[in-house]
């Protein structure tokens, strides 16, 4: 089985930037896909905003982020990250998302999301909140996008 784990960081409209920045850090190229973008405008004062995105190097780095909308809690510091595990098989992704539900609180119940085939969102017990994900090439979420919008 393989798993990929990845720290998804949390932004208040500053998600872009702070990709760019680690683009150039790292040396990757930074991935953004805008709540315009993905037709999922619920304050249009947000549209640019980003609701998924990621710095991948050639290296390994991975890192994702996304601005939390306004209408959603946040502070800088308290609920600045999630943890993203993203898998190769919807076996192995049902198997973890079955096992982090265990006395947790479902934030996104698993399913299809625009840019993945399987999503989910869980708060476990201990209160770190995981994104749990069927792996989408870059090409594959971009093909996914066109096909929802």
């Amino acid at each position: 089985m393989s798993i990929d784990v990845v720290i998804h960081l949390n932004f208040r409209g500053e998600a872009a930037a702070a990709l760019a920045f680690y683009g150039e850090v790292f040396g990757g190229d930074a991935t953004v896909v805008t709540y315009k973008d993905a037709g999922n405008v619920q304050d249009p004062s947000e549209a640019d905003h980003v609701m998924w995105g990621q710095v991948a190097t050639a290296g390994g780095f991975r890192v994702m982020a996304y601005d939390v909308p306004a209408r959603l809690p946040w502070d800088r510091g308290e609920n600045a990250f999630y943890v993203s595990l993203t898998a190769g098989t919807a076996e192995e992704v049902t198997t973890y998302w079955n096992n982090l539900c265990e006395g947790a609180s479902v934030v996104r119940a698993l399913g299809p999301a625009q840019w993945a085939p399987l999503h989910g969102m869980v708060t476990d017990r201990f209160g770190v909140t995981w994104i749990v994900e069927l792996a989408a090439t870059s090409n594959e979420a971009t093909a996914a996008l066109s096909d929802a919008v």
